[in-house]
């Protein structure tokens, strides 16, 4: 076993030890699923969401909760809590560079993250009939873009913070407008015009995915607005990153 896999196999160890991130975003976007789901205002075609049912215009908002949990607060704090300890800085000398330890937490949390969604799409159909995304190809490339963009954020807040306290208030910044953005405080439909076109181009791409999902297909300005989050995001957090 070479040296990424052993600390990979430690970290995730590790992680399940304090498993309420992890749950968090495995599990609450499923339990929302079925809670909302169960209401039956929900199962009904909705002018506000184009004539589809509400359930199924806010089942993205769902990839939303777990993409936001695991990457704006799971992981920041994870990482700014190694750095307080000294442990990255103690790695820095060492030939295990902590290059290794940040890669299997980022592998960790966003296998984590894509295990939620999957969930999420197999119970919703098997249990409410919410349709498996139109466009596969145009689903799968939102969702990575909207990955790396939302890991990215979060990234950048592990790369200031010094103590896992301050990472979490930092990566509140992004946390709270992507939620809202997204569709999880209140569903898209029903939010004013000028947020909901605001949050077509905001990580991790709710409406792109909705628009993915029981769309028309995806619109390229959306894809290129996650593209420059995921790449300038990306960018940022590499020039900010300090191991000490």
């Amino acid at each position: 076993m070479n040296t990424f896999a052993k600390i990979t196999s430690t970290e995730t160890k590790l992680f399940l030890r304090s498993p309420f991130m992890a749950l968090g975003g495995l599990l609450l976007p499923s339990i929302l699923l079925l809670a909302i789901g169960a209401i039956p205002g929900m199962r009904e075609p909705h002018e506000a969401a184009g004539g589809y049912r509400l359930i199924d215009a806010w089942v993205p908002s769902l990839v939303v909760i777990s993409l936001a949990m695991l990457a704006l607060q799971s992981i920041p704090a994870a990482v700014a809590t190694y750095r307080e300890q000294g442990v990255l800085r103690r790695l820095a000398t060492t030939p295990v560079h902590p290059a290794n330890l940040l890669g299997a937490q980022l592998l960790i949390h966003v296998a984590v993250s894509l295990a939620g969604i999957a969930l999420v799409l197999g119970l919703g159909n098997a249990v409410y009939d919410v349709p498996l995304p139109q466009h596969p190809l145009s689903f799968a490339l939102t969702l990575v873009l909207g990955v790396v963009a939302t890991f990215a954020l979060g990234l950048i807040a592990a790369a200031v913070a010094r103590t896992s306290k301050a990472a979490s208030g930092v990566a509140m910044i992004a946390f709270l407008p992507i939620m809202f953005f997204g569709g999880v405080y209140l569903p898209r439909p029903f939010l004013p015009e000028v947020l909901r076109r605001i949050g077509d181009y905001v990580p991790p791409g709710s409406q792109a995915l909705q628009d993915a999902w029981v769309g028309t297909g995806v619109q390229p300005l959306q894809l290129a607005a996650l593209a420059a989050f995921a790449v300038f995001g990306t960018v940022l957090a590499a020039r900010l990153f300090r191991w000490e």
